[in-house]
């Protein structure tokens, strides 16, 4: 059968190659087209579109690139047509998703959506258009099945958290040499350009107030190694590693991270962490006034209560990112503290079983 998958994002290429894994071991014959990454291309999908051309990040940036969305998602139409897939499968990326779901469903076609657009924070009013445009959703997150059905009397899957098994599987691996003969601090600062620029350079201030810890940036995927050195050179105690963002997290001792995908992915590795998120001053104020929910982490979202700290917009400075990584690191109560709840954590993801091979299943039994 014809399968073709569109995500945006360095997270969406990560689970649409483990996706499309599965799909294949269901379907030795399965023809996939895809809009995605690399992994998604090693995993036998044929790469239409690179996610690095379509990640644009807050208002304002989104408003400057209209064009190129426009003629992306003009493209994408013809595309999908000349294909003519069985399905079309969609993961997150709702901006541009939803609009092709519409679209293609009104064309005739087939739509599965893997990773519901966080509908629970802001735009809810998008779910009547969802619920005619989408034939299957399929959710990653514990409290998003109760969340349809209650609000919006929608019945959908959960298939548990993608990133439980991939980073199980990870953990499984032998650890690699030493990075540091120092205990290391990780710095996740984003996979988008913009985030980078913003949050980076203070990030890294912090080193200076911990001569006897190595920090260690993980690079995007996306971005070449040149346009980090100049941040890191001011910094003795700062390196860098590039397409290796898990086994720095083995290592590490505690982490600063850019809020998304990445806070999950170092609870999972049982890494203590604080938050940090920085947008332009007019993003933040229009998505000040729209966002509806408690916390920006989703740690804190699903287990619903303050587990890390979240420093947001002006608290996001070197002097605050200091004091909680101090207390990260010195506090033993905290730091246990913390290791309940990510394991608490882990068990409410993991609920669904292997997120991937269920997700997989239920696309291949819905469209024979």
């Amino acid at each position: 059968m014809k399968y073709y998958i569109i995500s945006g994002e360095a997270s969406g290429d990560l689970h649409g190659s483990n996706l499309i894994k599965e799909l294949r071991l269901l379907d030795a014959a399965a023809d996939i087209r895809s809009w995605g990454g690399d992994k998604m291309q090693e995993a036998g999908a044929v790469l239409v579109k690179h996610y690095r051309e379509l990640a644009f990040m807050g208002f304002a940036e989104v408003i400057k690139n209209l064009p190129t969305i426009f003629r992306n998602i003009k493209f994408c139409k013809q595309d999908i047509l000349a294909f003519k897939p069985d399905t079309l499968i969609l993961i997150d990326y709702p901006g541009f998703n939803l609009r092709i779901a519409k679209w293609a469903k009104e064309n005739g076609i087939k739509v599965v959506y893997y990773i519901a657009p966080q509908v629970w924070a802001w735009k809810a009013n998008r779910v009547k258009q969802m619920k005619i445009s989408i034939d299957k959703m399929l959710c990653i997150l514990p409290f998003e099945k109760e969340y349809f059905k209650k609000e919006w009397n929608w019945e959908v899957e959960y298939v548990g958290h993608p990133l439980v098994e991939v980073i199980d599987e990870s953990l499984k691996q032998p650890i690699q040499d030493k990075i540091s003969n120092k205990p290391i601090v990780a710095i996740l600062p984003g996979s988008r350009q913009q985030e980078i620029i913003k949050k980076l350079p203070v990030m890294l201030q912090v080193s200076q107030s911990f001569p006897e810890y190595q920090f260690v940036v993980a690079q995007a995927p996306s971005m070449e190694e040149s346009f980090y050195q100049p941040f890191m050179a001011p910094y003795p105690n700062v390196s860098s590693v590039k397409q290796n963002t898990y086994e720095l997290l083995k290592h590490s001792t505690a982490a600063i991270v850019t809020s998304g995908t990445a806070t999950l992915e170092t609870a999972l590795f049982a890494v203590p962490e604080v938050v940090c998120y920085k947008a332009g001053d007019i993003s933040y104020q229009i998505g000040k006034r729209l966002v509806k929910i408690k916390f920006i982490s989703l740690v804190n979202l699903i287990l619903d209560k303050l587990v890390v700290k979240e420093l947001i917009q002006d608290e996001m400075t070197a002097e605050n990112i200091t004091k909680e990584l101090k207390t990260l690191l010195s506090n033993k109560e905290h730091q246990v503290q913390i290791q309940q709840d990510y394991k608490q954590l882990k068990e409410l993801l993991s609920k669904g079983g292997n997120a991937s091979k269920k997700a997989a299943k239920s696309i291949f039994d819905f469209i024979n």
